[in-house]
């Protein structure tokens, strides 16, 4: 049997690639030779002339989110505009709740 696939992403390039999960083990990108983000693989990447969307996503992965799916639910709510990460950020701020706890809570209080 072999391997389920799961999305790596360059974020230079802004382009994605689905390929095995092999492990810890460092893919470089077939375009420009940068190391790739493993994401995981209910990722759903942007289109390439969508900076905005790319941006976020950016943010998102710098701050240690990932798209792994759990179960039933798919990864969880991920924020997909610059002005929802920017409201999480300042609430992170506002309470000292961790950011990338911030990042993915579905609703802020």
């Amino acid at each position: 049997m072999g391997h389920a696939k799961t999305s790596y992403v360059c974020l230079p390039c802004r382009a994605s690639y689905k390929q095995p999960y092999l492990g810890d083990h460092d893919r470089l990108c077939p375009r420009c030779t940068e190391p790739l983000i493993h994401v995981g693989s209910a990722v759903a990447t942007p289109r390439r002339r969508d900076a905005a969307a790319w941006r976020t996503l950016s943010v998102l992965l710098n701050a240690g989110v990932r798209f792994h799916k759990s179960c039933c639910g798919g990864s969880g709510y991920r924020p997909r505009t610059l002005r929802e990460v920017r409201e999480r950020m300042a609430y992170a701020r506002r309470t000292g709740e961790p950011f990338t706890r911030a990042l993915v809570r579905r609703e802020l209080p």
